[in-house]
């Protein structure tokens, strides 16, 4: 069993920056696969950016080049840059895949 706990989330302009974390209640870097997923009001859950045991990150289209993945320990982060109005969500950590185990959720507002 791993528990997750968000934190970073909250109301940023425009352009803004903000920083997730996901403290897990061991280690899981180099353990398990983990991501980060966003969910919008009346849309369905979608992978943000994922990272494998071996350190692999992939992202979906909508933020490549904007959001970073990272782990280190028993943390994993998403650095998100340059944020859009579109990123308003909240945002779920996960490690080890679906079948895995997931945060409670931040939210994150993009918000002029």
């Amino acid at each position: 069993q791993v528990e997750l706990v968000e934190s970073g989330g909250g109301l940023v302009q425009p352009g803004g920056s903000l920083r997730l974390s996901c403290a897990a209640s061991r280690s899981i870097v180099g353990i398990y696969s983990m991501g980060w997923y966003r969910q919008a009001p009346g849309k369905q859950r979608e992978l943000v950016a994922g990272i494998t045991r071996g350190g692999t990150t992939n992202y979906s289209d909508s933020v490549k080049g904007r959001f970073t993945i990272s782990g280190a320990k028993n943390t994993v982060y998403l650095q998100m840059n340059s944020l859009k109005p579109e990123d308003t969500a909240d945002y779920y950590c996960n490690v080890g895949g679906a079948l895995g185990f997931w945060g409670q959720g931040t939210q994150v507002t993009v918000s002029s």
